[in-house]
């Protein structure tokens, strides 16, 4: 379900956070602080935020570019923003006709989850 563009840098964010325990246990190795910080960068920016907040509570998990795009900038900003999220690999997307549906990578909110939350 990813429509890439040729040479597309992808993380798997969603596969590395599962991996890792939540910050407040150990450190994390080089390799690991690298993609959740590519993560965090990809949050980050507001827009972005709104529109992965947008897809993740939609039923479904999954949201057509047209009902999301009301963020208060242009379309073309909003494809940007959402390449940028799809190339962090927090989003994957599938064309269907002339539109286009994102939902969030398999795996990216119980990551985040389990990688912010503190084990007592």
């Amino acid at each position: 379900m990813s429509n890439l563009a040729p040479g597309s840098a992808v993380l798997d964010v969603g596969t590395s956070l599962q991996c890792c325990r939540p910050l407040g246990q150990e450190e994390l190795s080089a390799a690991d602080a690298e993609k959740i910080a590519a993560m965090f960068k990809a949050l980050s920016d507001p827009v972005r935020l709104r529109l992965f907040s947008k897809i993740a509570a939609r039923p479904g998990g999954e949201a057509c570019v047209c009902e999301i795009q009301d963020v208060g900038v242009s379309q073309p900003t909003v494809s940007h923003h959402l390449r940028k999220l799809r190339e962090a690999g927090l989003l994957v997307s599938e064309r269907r006709a002339s539109w286009v549906y994102y939902s969030v990578a398999p795996g990216v909110l119980t990551g985040m989850a389990g990688l912010l939350s503190r084990a007592v």
